[in-house]
């Protein structure tokens, strides 16, 4: 090699060495520079518990009831609306009551016959009677009179059922709520035939709320009666997690769909029927990482977590999160190893190599 090439060499190779340290030193004092940040330290737990499993189901009351009533007539007058509040007996709707009033009419009119008949009876009876006790009466002559005598008792029984009946469907011309609830749909209008079995009114219970799950039937086995569940409701997340108990498990599965109706009451809270909610069964014992809620961040579209290193400095660490635990910790599932200590409470992730001050 040439003195020249040599000379050369030797030359860009102190520009590399130089430029080397300048850049080592330059970064030292970049990171010198960085302002150290305050926040609570805390380890990442390791939790051993069932995994739950969500399954869904929909909010439904405890008691409903389509009212309806016995008696065909014109609707002559509907007193609720939608969203009223009715208490046991109050008139809900009011059926055009004449028809009903000439039948009890008739009924009283066709008692009042029978019992003249019984006393007429009753008297020729006892005439018989006296006759035939004076020989003057013959034995086939006085059963004929009391036949006719206890015919004519029948006969008052017969009517005074037809008044009780005539009198108890006149009643049904004004249709009373069953129980205390909330009027929920209006199905008729002033105008409108009412007929045995057609609904009027639909009404629900004011209080005892329902979620009905549907559990696959892999998951069946893990439930029982009486058992606590914890639930929970998408449109109100203000609720959280509450309790709910196992009422009814219907035996009988969906063959469309291989699962299982669940009940689970949900005593003291009062949420619109027909919304959505899930609940978590108990699953198998696993282990999980969590950390506080407070020490994940979402930068567009990442979790990031700050960890504490061993030379008290910051290391920002992308990571998956699952579910939320029932006490507001959350569940790692990948970019942690558990045995580090994360920092809690910061406004955001910080560059890597940020001294952290531990406070408490």
């Amino acid at each position: 090699m040439s003195p020249s090439k040599i000379l050369t060499v030797a030359t860009l190779s102190s520009i590399l060495l130089l430029s080397a340290a300048c850049g080592s030193k330059e970064g030292e004092r970049a990171e010198a520079r960085l302002e150290p940040v305050q926040g609570r330290v805390t380890a990442v737990d390791r939790v051993r518990e069932g995994k739950p499993i969500e399954v869904y189901g929909i909010v439904q009351p405890s008691r409903q009831s389509f009212v309806s009533t016995r008696v065909v007539g014109p609707v002559v007058a509907v007193k609720v609306v939608a969203g009223d509040v009715v208490r046991k007996g109050q008139p809900l709707v009011i059926i055009q009551p004449q028809m009903m009033e000439g039948q009890v009419s008739q009924a009283k009119g066709a008692l009042a016959q029978a019992e003249a008949a019984l006393a007429l009876a009753e008297k020729n009876f006892q005439r018989f009677k006296n006759l035939h006790e004076q020989n003057a009466a013959s034995d086939l002559e006085l059963d004929m009179a009391r036949m006719q005598y206890e015919r004519a008792r029948g006969a008052v029984q017969q009517a005074k059922g037809a008044v009780k009946t005539a009198s108890t469907v006149a009643d049904d011309a004004i249709v009373r709520a069953p129980f205390a609830a909330r009027v929920v749909e209006k199905l008729v209008e002033v105008g409108d035939l009412a007929a045995p079995g057609r609904p009027l009114v639909r009404l629900e219970s004011l209080s005892g709320r329902k979620i009905w799950l549907t559990v696959r039937e892999a998951d069946i086995s893990r439930l029982s009666e009486g058992q606590s569940l914890k639930v929970r409701f998408d449109t109100r997340a203000d609720l959280g997690w509450v309790e709910g108990i196992v009422d009814e498990i219907v035996p009988a599965a969906d063959p469309a769909t291989h699962t299982f109706t669940v009940k689970v009451s949900l005593a003291g809270i009062d949420v619109p029927s027909g919304i959505s909610g899930r609940a978590a069964l108990p699953g198998d014992v696993i282990e999980r990482l969590v950390v506080p809620a407070s020490a994940v961040h979402h930068r567009g579209g990442l979790e990031l977590v700050v960890v504490r290193a061993g030379d008290g400095t910051a290391r920002t660490r992308a990571v998956t999160t699952g579910a939320t635990l029932p006490d507001g910790r959350v569940e790692i599932l990948s970019g942690l190893a558990g045995d580090e200590q994360v920092v809690v409470d910061l406004p955001g992730p910080v560059a890597d190599g940020t001294p952290v001050e531990v406070v408490s």
